[in-house]
């Protein structure tokens, strides 16, 4: 099978590699059907991700059906059309039983597929622990409305759901690419008052104004003084930092009024310093770290009601073959480009 592989650090390649088979009871064989490009993937290129293995397969956000399953598998069976979650978790663990998914204390627990398994990018994946790493899409919805599950949209609704948002809140989102989107989505589930993206793009701002009319956008040149406008206290009552730069890490605490919650889910290229004494009387609460991806199901049930639409962020399709190109273009941000879907099947 075709499966785009992590080589070495600046460079990846569509290589033939053996179709996966179970080699635990507790797998599952994913025939993938389309698959997607994650920003995830370029750190993992430019060895960002100390953890990635030369030689995996990358990927992990996908949907894709059932081909084999585990003796031991339950919740899916051969023929389901499924989304991946983007992390491997047993379920069982300390972590798993108390929602903390991503610090699953399995060997290959948290984010694996992609990273330190072979992952998504391919015509075929294997999934261990298929029972909590797949979810049956249900019917209705489409693979194209289904893709962003397992991780994009997982990471959105979880950073929305610890922010703590409240009716009436304004809350400040920090940057507008496919996470900072989806995260906007999650977050007006919560019903705010008031919802600011925070965004340099002039192209990813323009897509927030025409989709989304009611949220307000800034650039971070002006956001301080815009979030203070707009809010009744000072500052935004939640701020969920989506973008992952230095810029945004600081905009985050100074746009924040007196204690109120920052919730950062994004990956940074380099260390982040708090400058307590810049801070200090804000009394602010911070919730770090990545996903924990165990909405899945939820998720899928607001797709099904039509509350949450992700379908829009598509703006480019690639089959397999030519997925370098796909990369060159959602790399170098070219065509308007927000994320780019990779199909397995024609």
């Amino acid at each position: 099978m075709l499966a785009y592989t992590y080589v070495e650090r600046g460079k990846f390649a569509l290589r033939n590699k053996p179709v996966p088979v179970v080699q635990d009871p507790h797998d599952a064989v994913v025939r993938v059907t389309l698959a997607s490009i994650c920003t995830s993937d370029l750190h993992i290129k430019h060895g960002s991700v100390p953890r990635a293995v030369p030689g995996v397969t990358v990927g992990h956000e996908m949907v894709g059906v059932v081909e084999q399953v585990g003796a031991a598998v339950t919740a899916v069976r051969p023929g389901d059309r499924v989304t991946v979650n983007v992390e491997t978790f047993c379920g069982r663990c300390f972590f798993c039983e108390h929602g903390y998914v991503n610090n699953c204390t399995d060997p290959n627990g948290g984010w694996a597929l992609g990273c330190r398994i072979d992952g998504g990018q391919a015509e075929y994946v294997r999934v261990p622990y298929a029972d909590q790493g797949l979810n049956v899409i249900p019917d209705g919805v489409s693979d194209r409305e289904a893709l962003f599950v397992g991780d994009v949209l997982a990471t959105g609704f979880w950073a929305a759901r610890i922010a703590e948002i409240k009716p009436e809140d304004t809350v400040l989102i920090l940057g507008a690419g496919p996470t900072g989107i989806c995260t906007l989505l999650c977050a007006r589930l919560h019903g705010p008052g008031r919802v600011i993206v925070c965004e340099p793009d002039p192209v990813r701002r323009r897509f927030v104004e025409e989709r989304y009319p009611e949220v307000l956008t800034v650039t971070p040149e002006q956001a301080p003084d815009f979030v203070r406008r707009h809010s009744r206290h000072g500052g935004a009552d939640a701020v969920l930092e989506v973008a992952g730069t230095a810029d945004s890490f600081r905009l985050a605490w100074e746009c924040a009024r007196p204690n109120a919650v920052v919730t950062v889910v994004a990956l940074y290229d380099a260390p982040q310093t708090l400058p307590l004494p810049d801070m200090y009387g804000k009394n602010l609460t911070f919730k770090t770290g990545g996903v924990d991806g165990c909405d899945c199901a939820e998720i899928l049930r607001l797709i099904a009601a039509g509350r949450l639409d992700t379908t829009p962020l598509i703006t480019h399709i690639f089959p397999l073959r030519e997925i370098d190109a796909a990369y060159d273009l959602f790399e170098h941000r070219r065509d308007n480009v927000v994320k780019v879907a990779v199909t397995t099947e024609g």
